[in-house]
Order: C-alpha cells, then structure tokens, then sequence
C-alpha cells in the first residue's frame, strides 16, 4: 500500500494518485451510474435544499429530506441503484481493504457556486471502516476542522486525481467543501467538480 502525499489531522492525501487515463475511465463509470440512477437535490431535515446533486452506487444510496439524513436501499424515484463501479473498487482495495468492499458510493456533483457544509460522516453503523473519497474535475477547498464543532481547520485545494482516506482519529472530523474553482479542469469542459465518496455502512 503506497504512503500518502500528505496527512492533515489524520486526513491522508493522495495527491495526483490517478492518472489523466484513469480519470476519465472514472468519470466515464460515473456518468453510467448517473444514467441508471439521476442525480436528484435532496433537502436537510430543516427543508433547505442542498447546492449539491447527488446519487449513489451500491447496495445503499445515502439520501436526506424532512425526515433526516439516512441510507436508503432505493433511488429516490424508485430502482435499485446501480452495481459500483470496477474502478471504484480497484481503489478501494488498493487503499482501504481487500477482504471488505463498500456498500455505498456516494456520487456529488458540484456546480458553479455548490459548496457543503462542515458536517460528519456518522450514518454508518461501524466507524471502524475508513471513508475513501476521490475527486474529479475542478479544484475544491477541502476544509478540515474537529471532532466538535468549532475550532481552528485547516484547508487545502483538492484537484482532480487526488483521493483521501479518511480513517483513524479522521473517521469523525467534521469536515467540508468551501467553495469550487470553477473551469479549472481540463477534465470537464463545461466544468464542475465530482466527488466519489465510499463507504462501509453496515
């Protein structure tokens, strides 16, 4: 297993891990997945819609509306959601484990003026599993804070090929995106940014 490029507060960084080849063959399956299951704009329990569409691959889709954030075995327009990804997987078992697959991929689209919010990643039921994410497309500021809200974080910029391993003392950080640098991608013409975010959930 190679060494992160950088660790931030637990965070490992995979600065550049995948190739220009790589990424488009990753941002081709995305786009499969998106065909079998679209991206749809759910709402936080307090009725406000996100800025980020989303959809999922996997035997869970992670979903939100009035009734809190959860995993769902379904699309939210019905379906089972498609398999994940090969290429997703290959990632996954080269960084994280190759005894125990994900059960979720998590696909965020973030257009021009999308951000998320500080939050933690604790809908799954063992912490134990760390959270993969890899991103495509234009830069994003990746900010990382505590395992409490508030404090000093920390930011980096997330380019395209980049991956993160979110494990350990990171597993519950809050963390989030500030803001897209967009059309700075060659990746995506018309600009954007993808996220493919995995993780264990049962």
């Amino acid at each position: 297993m190679r060494a992160p490029t950088i660790t931030i507060r637990g965070f490992k960084v995979f600065k550049g891990l995948l190739s220009a080849p790589e990424q488009q063959d990753l941002l081709t399956a995305s786009r499969d997945v998106v065909a079998a299951a679209p991206l749809f704009s759910p709402q936080t329990p307090y009725g406000k819609p996100m800025s980020v569409r989303m959809t999922s691959a996997g035997r869970f889709g992670w979903y939100s509306d009035r009734r809190g954030y959860r995993y769902a075995d379904r699309h939210p327009e019905g379906g089972d959601w498609p398999a994940i990804p090969d290429q997703v997987l290959a990632i996954w078992r080269e960084l994280v484990s190759d005894t125990r697959d994900p059960d979720c991929c998590l696909i965020n689209f973030y257009g021009e003026g999308a951000r998320m919010g500080m939050h933690q990643d604790r809908d799954e039921a063992d912490f134990t599993w760390p959270v993969l994410s890899m991103s495509l497309g234009d830069e994003g500021l990746f900010r990382i804070g505590n395992q409490a809200r508030g404090g000093k974080t920390e930011s980096i910029w997330l380019q395209s090929g980049d991956v993160v391993v979110m494990g350990g003392e990171a597993r519950l950080t809050y963390h989030g995106v500030d803001r897209i640098k967009f059309g700075t991608s060659s990746l995506m013409p018309k600009g954007g940014r993808i996220n493919l975010t995995c993780r264990v959930v049962d």
